[in-house]
């Protein structure tokens, strides 16, 4: 043990002491930048607002339900009482710096989770005391597991009818599969919760209603709760040892370990991931949020405790670590795009490394060009404080660059780098939009492509067929959004129809397909043929292109121009003129001429031996399923079971949790339309649902035929 403990000092002493730049607002150990995540509605604003409020930055809370909340800034967001986009701001605690990203919890914005978890080191993954793990909570949780974020559970509402925290918490062990242990037990239940018990100091704390929850009293752990505090701390001792050696050294000379070593080794675990720390409260009557950024300082990572963030040269491709530190070269992720009326395009950069100064030159590895930072904002929702410097470790918005997409990198040119892009859902719902008068035609055509800009999971298509111009997106609410935000944001009169479903295209089996274009055009001849062989993937392993030809068949120069004719191909398929997923394409035959072979000729081949592929490799039709989760009541289980049957629904589960039970299906999105109205009819108002996007499934023939001949 004693040798042990010398490595760990040793390891310690050899660790590199990191240098921070003159003027950060407080050093790198002292930053966190965490996002609040969860299922809608589990309370997940309410927290961010009450953080605020007793960190100094509000002087007085806003009510989610009041549409008075800081952080739900946009109009729809307070009419409709939901958060629609991710917020960030930046309050101070026990001599901290806090970074916080406040995101939306309904399915159709989960694109705001999946950028904001991308550059965020910790979470706080909220869960309601009577809902316990929702849906949207396992899709969030998946999120936070495809980026490796280290998390702190808060089980919310510990005041509402039919809380009960050690059955939310064993639903985040089974369904989550997480390594979660409570530090913090509950004193009370529904209307009797006062406070709670801090397992690792092993006392009380109350919150004072009279103030707002702001006095906190620390006592003796009431006596009918002693036992319960006793049981659950050797359980949490026991964990941390078996994560943590310094725990285990300290814990075999004496089980009750020291509050200050439990601590240091529950945040090394935390950090690692091999452990999930569980807290609760209830935030809406200002209990629990105090210890709840407490846990954020003590528990979650500092940029320094990361690993270095990974990338490729971009004409190499070689691999590039980037520590943390001012002093490294400058490397950041632009993650969120958003068209400000005043400033124009505003780009939010999380840095992790080097420093991003006002009035810099930055480089975009993937457009090759270099651009100005004209400012620099400090964001807190929707209004801005103008600073000079963005550190390592930070999270900001640049203004004055204009061609920079959401998941672009940002480097010195000199230095280049281009980090991981971050990978969005597919859309899954379309629908048409036209302006009212010829006059609105250029400003919605505007106004649509600044709302692409921002959201990467809405995108403009146009109707082969019908000339129309289809917007596609996540959901219903998602497209209602999008049209509620052309009319007041662009002042843009305009129709839409009823939203539809986006189907895709794929092929059920191995095909070829081979074209020569040889033709005069402008007296010059135009040649190239190629073959291409198609065989489908996995659902969502995209659309992979292989060349299996040699330089001599195909020279290099015509290998971009061969790509671009088979992307094109891919967004209208044979069957609907739907976009076409999961297809391998290798290019395995190709003649060119040394003086008449042109890009024209070569794209326009690739495009028509696509095409002739697709047709002899049976194409099929595919719609998107989704994962349904219904609340009902016992007596109505047999009407919904029966509805969801005759909407191709399939049973995967049915659970308990009185006086409800739960059912979840996959069910077609097409067959889901107006199903709120279906429902509420079905169960007398009484049963409610949610749903997010799973899959995309091969169309039954019969229904393939109904819809291709619309």
């Amino acid at each position: 043990m004693v040798v042990l403990l010398k490595e760990k000092k040793q390891q310690a002493a050899d660790k590199p002491v990191v240098r921070n730049a003159e003027g950060r607002r407080r050093n790198l150990e002292q930053v966190r930048n965490f996002g609040i995540m969860a299922h809608i509605d589990a309370g997940k604003t309410t927290i961010t607002e009450r953080i605020l409020f007793y960190t100094g930055r509000l002087h007085r809370m806003g009510e989610v339900h009041e549409g008075t909340a800081k952080m739900d800034w946009m109009i729809q967001e307070q009419e409709r009482g939901i958060t629609i986009t991710s917020a960030a701001t930046t309050c101070f605690w026990r001599d901290c710096q806090v970074n916080i990203v406040d995101t939306p919890g309904h399915v159709d914005f989960t694109a705001e989770v999946e950028r904001s978890l991308r550059i965020l080191d910790g979470a706080v993954a909220v869960f309601c005391a009577v809902g316990g793990v929702q849906p949207q909570s396992e899709t969030v949780w998946r999120q936070a597991d495809k980026y490796g974020v280290p998390r702190v559970a808060f089980v919310n509402k510990m005041d509402r009818v039919g809380a009960d925290f050690d059955r939310v918490l064993k639903e985040i062990r089974r369904r989550l599969n997480a390594p979660a242990v409570s530090v913090q037990l509950p004193v009370g239940v529904e209307d009797s919760f006062q406070g709670v018990i801090d397992l690792v100091a092993m006392n009380a704390i109350t919150f004072d209603e009279e103030d707002q929850g702001a006095g906190l009293k620390t006592g003796r752990i009431p006596e009918d709760l002693a036992v319960a505090a006793e049981r659950a701390r050797a359980e949490l001792v026991e964990r941390v040892a078996e994560a943590d050696e310094q725990v285990l050294v300290a814990y075999l000379d004496n089980p009750d370990v020291p509050a200050e070593v439990l601590k240091a080794g529950l945040r090394r675990a935390t950090c690692r991931r091999q452990i999930i720390p569980v807290l609760c409260g209830a935030a809406l009557r200002n209990k629990g949020i105090q210890p709840l950024i407490d846990a954020v300082v003590d528990y979650l990572p500092s940029p320094l405790d990361i690993p270095p963030v990974q990338g490729v040269h971009p004409k190499t491709e070689d691999a590039i670590s980037r520590p943390t530190g001012d002093f490294e070269p400058f490397s950041g992720l632009a993650f969120k795009v958003v068209n400000n009326s005043f400033m124009g395009k505003m780009i939010f950069v999380r840095v992790y490394s080097g420093c991003l100064k006002k009035g810099q030159n930055v480089y975009n590895p993937r457009t090759n060009k270099r651009e100005r930072v004209m400012r620099i904002l400090l964001m807190h929702a929707d209004e801005h404080a103008d600073i000079e410097t963005l550190y390592s470790g930070e999270i900001g918005a640049i203004v004055g660059l204009k061609d920079v997409s959401t998941g672009d990198t940002l480097c010195l040119e000199h230095k280049p780098i281009v980090l991981e892009r971050i990978r969005f859902p597919e859309p899954v719902v379309a629908m048409a939009v036209e302006p009212k008068t010829q006059a609105d035609r250029e400003a919605l055509t505007k106004a649509l492509q600044a709302m692409s800009d921002e959201d990467p999971t809405f995108c403009v298509t146009k109707d082969a067929d019908t000339g129309q111009t289809l917007i596609n997106g996540m959901g219903e609410l998602h497209l209602e959004i999008i049209r509620d935000r052309i009319w007041r944001e662009y002042h843009v009169a305009a129709n839409t129809g009823e939203p539809t479903v986006a189907y895709r295209e794929t092929i059920s089996r191995p095909g070829t397909g081979e074209y020569e274009f040889d033709r005069d055009i402008g007296g010059k001849r135009q040649f190239g043929k190629i073959r291409l062989d198609l065989e489908p993937t996995g659902r969502q392993s995209g659309n992979p292109i292989e060349f299996k030809v040699s330089p001599i068949q195909l020279p290099a120069i015509f290998r971009s121009a061969v790509e671009e004719g088979i992307r094109d191909g891919m967004v209208t398929g044979v069957l609907g003129h739907f976009a076409m997923m999961d297809i391998r394409v290798a290019v395995s035959a190709a003649v060119a001429h040394p003086v008449d072979s042109t890009e024209v000729a070569f794209r326009t081949a690739a495009i028509m031996a696509f095409r002739e592929a697709v047709q002899n490799a049976a194409p099929v039709l595919l719609e998107p399923i989704m994962a349904l989760e219904i609340f009902t009541p016992s007596e109505y289980m047999g009407d919904v079971l029966g509805d969801l049957n005759a909407r191709r629904g399939k049973v995967k589960e049915l659970a308990s949790q009185p006086p409800l039970r739960i059912i979840r299906a996959d069910v077609p999105l097409a067959e889901l339309f107006g199903y709120t109205t279906k429902i509420r009819s079905l169960t007398r108002g009484r049963a409610g649902y949610t749903m997010e996007p799973r899959v995309f499934e091969i169309v039954p023939e019969e229904i393939q035929q109904r819809i291709l001949s619309r």
